[in-house]
């Protein structure tokens, strides 16, 4: 059976309204709920439903972070991943070095299909799931809306501009996932008490020796800019008077 690999990423629960800190050093994110990235929950709850319907067997949940990502493994433990790695990094991890760390889980467990997200809602990069298909010489297919697997081959459906493209790839390969693929379960209860039995084991990104020094650094941080309050006009000609007053029209 098919072993499927799934990335969990920590972050700021997307409900939660995050602030930049009053020196302008960073964001604000001490006591802040954290939960798995949601395009992560998805790319995970598709992985569930492939093995439902009988094209997978197991399924590994990875992160790479600190051990207080144990929490977000344990969560998609919960949800019905077969066992978990974490792979203990402490810091930021770039896309690059995300990729390179997830290629070397990738040649230790030799799964089938990598399923991931397309971004994270953190740092919005969309740039890791692309980077570790080209370092692992397999075929990627991102942003799916719709998944089907046919033998070795898997079908994905992706929204682009002009309308659906869908594309065909030959497994292995990695998959990225889009918002209107699935809708991610609940877990319940007796889910979670089941998932501090799953295994969970831990691996120190030194010993994969391939721990490299940030290639960006941020400099600083600020809020955008207050958005300017509405003007109501009475009709449309008031309205276009308005705006060739504010140089917007000719």
């Amino acid at each position: 059976m098919r072993k499927i690999l799934v990335t969990l990423k920590r972050v700021v629960d997307y409900n939660v309204r995050v602030r930049v800190k009053p020196d302008g050093s960073g964001m604000a994110v001490e006591g802040l709920k954290m939960s798995v990235n949601p395009f992560d929950e998805i790319a995970l709850e598709e992985a569930l439903r492939m093995r439902e319907r009988g094209e997978a067997g197991e399924i590994l949940a990875v992160t790479i972070g600190g051990d207080e990502c144990q929490q977000q493994l344990r969560t998609g433990l919960a949800m019905g991943a077969d066992r978990a790695l974490l792979v203990k990094c402490e810091g930021e991890v770039e896309p690059l070095a995300a990729a390179g760390i997830l290629l070397e889980v990738i040649r230790r467990e030799e799964p089938d299909i990598v399923i991931m997200g397309k971004q994270a809602i953190d740092d919005d990069c969309n740039q890791t799931g692309q980077m570790l298909a080209t370092l692992w010489g397999r075929p990627q297919a991102t942003f799916a809306s719709e998944l089907n697997l046919n033998g070795d081959t898997a079908r994905v459906t992706r929204e682009v501009d002009a309308g659906l493209e869908v594309l065909e790839v030959q497994l292995p390969a990695l998959i990225t996932t889009d918002l209107r693929l699935n809708e991610p379960r609940y877990i319940k209860l007796p889910d979670i008490m089941k998932a501090r039995r799953k295994p969970l084991e831990t691996l120190a990104a030194d010993d994969l020796e391939l721990a490299a020094p940030p290639a960006l650094k941020a400099l600083a941080y600020e809020p955008p800019a207050q958005r300017e309050k509405g003007v109501v006009v009475e009709d449309v000609p008031a309205l276009m008077g308005m705006l060739r007053e504010r140089g917007f029209l000719n």
